[in-house]
């Protein structure tokens, strides 16, 4: 009984021993070719895409996605030519994703502009007044009618509220009507107090 555990533990030893030699052949043979290829894959890559972080991250990618696949099951793998490969592939996605993204935010950005209220200084000068009248008109009121107000007004559904008040469900509706109320006759009176 003793002689068959020690002959487990032997194998088990046995088992380990090798693992942590395959472990560290498999990365002292990584490290040889990323040294042998890094140089070759990096410029591949900066040529493809001009930027020279965005060629180290791919690069990056590259080596990740052979270390991950590395060893080869087959013999005479070429090396080269697999990161040769990837690298491009790599590179043409980045440059496809970049013009895509470009595209959009060049759209985005002629929206932005067309629709922007910068030049309406009239129209930002309003806006910035309402806001300012909102907060006042808030500060005027109890606390607990502004909080159900802004929890509302920020999408939360009554029940969402109720917990966040330690309110009862069925109460929300009628309290956030007087809330309501209140706050229209607190801003238009701020109003009224703001025309000359």
């Amino acid at each position: 009984m003793h002689s068959e555990s020690m002959i487990d533990s032997m194998k088990n030893l046995k088992t380990d021993l090798v693992e942590t030699v395959q472990a560290e052949s498999h990365l002292s043979g990584f490290e040889a070719l990323f040294s042998e290829h890094w140089a070759r894959v990096f410029r591949l890559l900066y040529r493809l895409v001009g930027d020279p972080a965005e060629a180290e991250d791919l690069a990056l990618e590259t080596f990740l996605r052979l270390y991950q696949r590395y060893p080869p099951r087959e013999n005479g793998f070429n090396f080269a030519g697999w990161l040769h490969r990837v690298a491009t592939n790599l590179g043409l996605h980045s440059i496809r994703s970049w013009k895509r993204r470009e595209r959009y935010e060049l759209a985005a950005g002629k929206y932005a502009l067309e629709e922007a209220p910068e030049d309406q200084p009239a129209e930002i000068l309003a806006q910035e007044e309402e806001r300012r009248l909102v907060r006042l008109a808030l500060s005027k009121m109890n606390e607990r009618q502004s909080q159900l107000l802004i929890l509302r007004y920020s999408g939360l559904a009554y029940k969402e509220i109720a917990m966040a008040l330690d309110l009862a469900p069925t109460s929300i509706g009628p309290l956030l009507l007087r809330a309501e109320r209140e706050f229209a006759k607190q801003y238009r009176a701020l109003a009224q107090e703001e025309l000359p």
